[in-house]
């Protein structure tokens, strides 16, 4: 068995490179890799619960909260519990994490454009990709 071989190696040193691409750029927005993914997702869909937003990034709730306590101490989005239901958390955009998409746009560009160069059909790999996820996991994609 050769390490190259493997198809979950690939997947993870892939990850880790995307990620290394991002981390310079969201550093200079003050961002962490896992705060631009729950970005994307508020940018998407404003006001959710924290249960929905751990789903959709497929993490746990105790994984996720300090994400968004860091978050909320940074001016970007806030955390406010329900009145009909104080197990619920909504998390919602600040006019400050509506105003980081923009900024965002930029990196985002910045990786896209570095991963077309590498890949011949980003698109169509990225839908394996999710396809992939979605038969380990037993979750359905929202694409």
């Amino acid at each position: 068995m050769r390490l190259d071989d493997q198809l979950c190696f690939a997947l993870y040193s892939a990850t880790h490179a995307i990620q290394r691409r991002y981390r310079p750029l969201l550093q200079a927005l003050d961002l962490t890799y896992p705060q631009y993914l729950v970005l994307l997702v508020l940018w998407e869909d404003d006001e959710l619960a924290v249960r929905e937003i751990a789903e959709r990034l497929f993490l746990d709730s105790a994984t996720l909260t300090p994400i968004l306590k860091r978050m909320e101490e940074a001016g970007i989005l806030e955390r406010q519990r329900s009145t009909e239901d104080q197990r619920r958390i909504a998390v919602t955009l600040t006019t400050a994490g509506r105003e980081l998409q923009e900024r965002v746009r930029g990196v985002t560009n910045d990786v896209t454009c570095a991963a077309v160069d590498a890949a011949s059909a980003p698109a169509e790999l990225i839908a394996g990709l999710i396809e992939l996820r979605n038969g380990l996991t037993g979750k359905q994609s929202s694409l």
